[in-house]
């Protein structure tokens, strides 16, 4: 068991951040291993052939053991849009001597790799190196998908904690994931405790690679825990098809956006996701909202879109009375 207690520092020191590092590693061990990412298997079965000539064998072999894979590989962000490219260079400024120790922590009981062997300074350099060159082939590609996954779990997660606070997100984060007044337990095989300090605590989804769940507590790196994104096999579907009925009243534009907001979304991912311009969602969803058939309302820094009883039901073709 995994103990997590905040000590004097309360539930509002956690935060919620998309990680793109950790997102990286987690496709790099989907396409590593796709038996073990059962709603991304056909993606990863093709990504298999990709990674296989990127020349990544020594990042492969690094998170692919069965007990840890080394922290430094995806430093917690400083903030929620944390980009790759600023984890990368946090990656480079970790101190030779913690690269060491965390891969002898991931190697134990394992040969460590020839290149990474004798240097720690330049095993680090390398798989940086190799993360990036990853990101580029495997995740890039699909990042916009990706991201509005993540979006829109932090989004759903806030609505969470707003309504019943910290117990209320951790109920249905994972199954291996539990709540008691001061403390976060998380089931596994290992024990270990950590006191929370003034970094508090970072809750980071990740939708590749599911549905693993992992916490980060080694110092110095503030603690993190990892979980599955709720609807990350949304990844892999295109926008929802409306009733060719409601199409017709409404015109196709307005009822696919109703379509899609069965679940709440922000202006920006639906017009990632239609492939519309934003000023044109902007525009239809105003018309929307003025028919009472979508509401809004502001979640941190966005607005976010959700359907309500009289959209939804002619959605489904329900009779509102």
């Amino acid at each position: 068991m995994l103990e997590l207690t905040f000590g004097s520092v309360g539930a509002q020191r956690v935060r919620f951040a998309v990680v793109p590092a950790e997102e990286t590693l987690g496709a790099v061990r989907a396409a590593a291993m796709p038996d073990r990412a059962p709603l991304h298997r056909a993606w990863a079965s093709t990504a298999h052939a990709t990674l296989a000539g990127l020349d990544a064998a020594e990042l492969v072999a690094t998170i692919t053991g069965r007990d840890y894979f080394p922290d430094f590989l995806s430093p917690p962000p400083a903030g929620q849009d944390t980009t790759l490219a600023q984890q990368l260079d946090r990656l480079r400024e970790t101190p030779a001597d913690q690269v060491a120790t965390e891969l002898a922590l991931a190697f134990a009981g394992r040969r460590l790799p020839n290149r990474l062997v004798g240097d720690p300074a330049a095993a680090r350099d390398l798989l940086a190196q190799q993360i990036e060159r990853c990101w580029q082939a495997l995740l890039e590609p699909i990042w916009t998908r990706v991201a509005d996954v993540l979006a829109a779990d932090i989004a759903h997660r806030a609505r969470q904690y707003a309504a019943g606070g910290l117990a209320a997100v951790l109920a249905d984060l994972h199954p291996a994931v539990s709540h008691r007044p001061g403390a976060v337990t998380v089931r596994s095989r290992h024990r270990a405790h950590i006191e929370l300090d003034e970094r508090g605590l970072i809750l980071a989804p990740r939708a590749i690679n599911w549905p693993e769940v992992g916490v980060m507590m080694l110092p110095p790196w503030p603690p993190m825990l990892v979980y599955p994104a709720r609807g990350a096999a949304t990844v892999w579907e295109g926008p929802a098809e409306p009733p060719p009925d409601l199409a017709g009243v409404v015109g196709r534009a307005k009822a696919r956006l109703l379509a899609e907001l069965v679940e709440p979304a922000n202006t920006a991912a639906l017009a990632r996701r239609l492939g519309l311009a934003a000023g044109t969602v902007s525009e239809h969803l105003r018309a929307l909202r003025a028919a009472g058939l979508v509401g809004s309302r502001r979640v941190g820094r966005v607005v976010e879109y959700e359907i309500t009883g009289l959209g939804r039901a002619l959605v489904e073709g329900v009779d509102p009375r």
